[in-house]
């Protein structure tokens, strides 16, 4: 399982992102950001966010 924090991202926010893939968990936290944070992600913000997303231990 793939895991996001989205405090790893620079936000003040304890919301967690997890799936399968690095594209889910992106698609996931694009749709956080714009919906919470009001910021839309770009192709290089993605690019830098893909570089955050760790493998989760079970």
């Amino acid at each position: 399982m793939k895991v996001l924090h989205c405090k790893d991202a620079g936000f003040d926010c304890e919301a967690v992102v997890r799936a399968e893939t690095d594209n889910e968990v992106l698609e996931q936290a694009a749709a956080h950001a714009s919906s919470v944070h009001h910021v839309t992600v770009t192709p290089e913000m993605a690019e830098q966010i893909k570089g955050l997303i760790q493998e989760e231990n079970a």
